[in-house]
């Protein structure tokens, strides 16, 4: 099953831009996935094709008219989830990710000016999503993001099936560092227990490293796993032990 992706935007020329390239290009050119992009001005109702209008209440900005957007969403949807990026949405996670690319895609709304008239929520089945706590000047660079993240981890679009699986988030933790050639660079040296041969404890230490860094980097990670992973945000491992009971 092909993974299908259709972004409604104001900029559809962005698309597919870096998607085009790479792990995600090149899986694009072989089928792997379907891109669409749709202009949402081409829903606009008056002859000027105007998408947006003034804030109730009053305010700066502009704000993206709710049947726009209703007509460009009905003109796409199928039963694929529905997501506008926003950063009044939830955190884009790896477990969600996961769950977008187990289906047939995703339809993605993205935002311009200040954003949506709420009640496109309250009519459509549409789940707002954030990248992170930060403010773009629109939806367009996030979607890629989402993409690209659910693009990599599609059958065959990277080299090794397992190479998506001990990541930073699956397990809960950061990933631990990584190290190669040349075995000294600037007096600094791949640790010694990387290159004992020992696979036992070459696991011991990259376990050790990331639950270290983690609780430097992340102690949010790190705190809500009491200080060592027990379940994975990807879901993965609820599953196997749901399965198991």
């Amino acid at each position: 099953m092909t993974f299908r992706a259709s972004v409604l935007t104001l900029y559809p020329d962005m698309f597919p831009g870096p998607l085009g390239t790479s792990l995600a290009g090149r899986a694009l050119e072989g089928g792997k996935w379907s891109l669409d992009a749709t202009n949402i001005r081409d829903f606009a109702i008056d002859k000027h094709r105007t998408v947006d209008d003034t804030p109730a209440g009053g305010g700066a900005g502009m704000v993206l008219r709710c049947d726009v957007l209703a007509a460009a969403i009905d003109s796409v949807a199928d039963g694929r989830p529905i997501l506008a990026m926003s950063p009044r949405g939830a955190p884009l996670t790896q477990g969600k990710v996961r769950d977008l690319v187990a289906g047939a895609g995703a339809i993605i709304l993205c935002g311009r000016f200040e954003g949506f008239d709420e009640r496109i929520f309250d009519a459509r089945p549409v789940e707002p999503v954030s990248i992170g706590d930060y403010i773009l000047s629109g939806g367009e660079l996030g979607a890629m993001v989402l993409l690209d993240a659910c693009v990599r981890l599609l059958p065959g679009v990277m080299g090794a099936p397992d190479s998506g699986v001990d990541e930073s988030f699956e397990t809960g933790l950061l990933e631990h560092p990584h190290y190669t050639r040349p075995q000294e660079w600037e007096g600094r040296t791949i640790p010694e227990v990387l290159r004992s041969g020992d696979h036992a404890k070459i696991a011991r230490w990259r376990k050790a490293r990331a639950i270290e860094d983690t609780r430097l980097r992340r102690p949010d990670l790190y705190e809500r796993h009491g200080g060592v992973s027990q379940a994975s945000p990807s879901g993965a491992r609820q599953r196997d032990e749901g399965r198991s009971k």
